[in-house]
């Protein structure tokens, strides 16, 4: 009877070992697959954009649909109405600030990207105006520092060339690795903005 008890309590004991074992050996991978996916994730994608007419938004939100990216919106404290927009008059406020440097710094509701520290690709989308970038958006770029990340500018157009917007943005910043940008037509198609995201291989950088 004693050495009946003894059998047992040593069965027992060997159960208890192996689940404690196979616990241990689930457990591993399991903590393999948070930390890759916790690498990954240390990749953020930032998608800034001023849009007047709603073009460049439209593309903002495609990039952003594309690589998971976050969406900004660099915001004017002060709208441009479809008055303020209209070139042809030299009296509206774009073609004032076209004339006037010094009017170029406009106000924004606020240039703070929240945890801008954890994106290390920041894109930067805007409209063309005058062959440049639209002011408020040299106002963001001038106001944040884009050390350690790539920048990727893209604009919208209905016809005129991204020209050396992006390059102009690049000389306002002073930091942050800029890459080549992309201009879009005003009514850019998804497949279009797809294709030059897939272009960029975000993922192998």
């Amino acid at each position: 009877m004693k050495r009946r008890w003894i059998f047992l309590a040593a069965a027992l004991l060997l159960l208890i070992s192996c689940g404690c074992s196979s616990s241990g050996q689930s457990s591993g991978p399991s903590g393999q697959q948070e930390s890759a996916a916790s690498g990954s994730a240390e990749k953020k994608v930032l998608v800034a954009y001023f849009s007047a007419t709603g073009s460049t938004r439209t593309v903002a939100e495609e990039i952003a649909k594309d690589t998971g990216g976050t969406l900004f919106e660099i915001t004017p404290v002060e709208s441009y109405t479809p008055d303020d927009l209209s070139y042809n008059n030299p009296q509206s406020r774009v073609s004032q600030e076209h004339k006037d440097p010094e009017s170029r710094d406009v106000a924004l509701m606020t240039a703070e990207v929240p945890d801008w520290s954890r994106y290390t690709t920041v894109f930067v989308g805007y409209p063309i105006w005058w062959g440049e970038a639209a002011y408020p958006a040299e106002t963001f770029v001038k106001a944040n520092d884009f050390s350690g990340k790539t920048v990727i500018p893209f604009c919208t157009s209905s016809s005129s060339p991204i020209g050396e917007s992006g390059e102009k943005l690049k000389e306002d910043a002073g930091t942050g690795n800029w890459e080549e940008g992309k201009r879009f037509s005003s009514g850019a198609s998804r497949e279009e903005v797809r294709e030059w995201v897939d272009s960029l291989n975000l993922s192998s950088t």
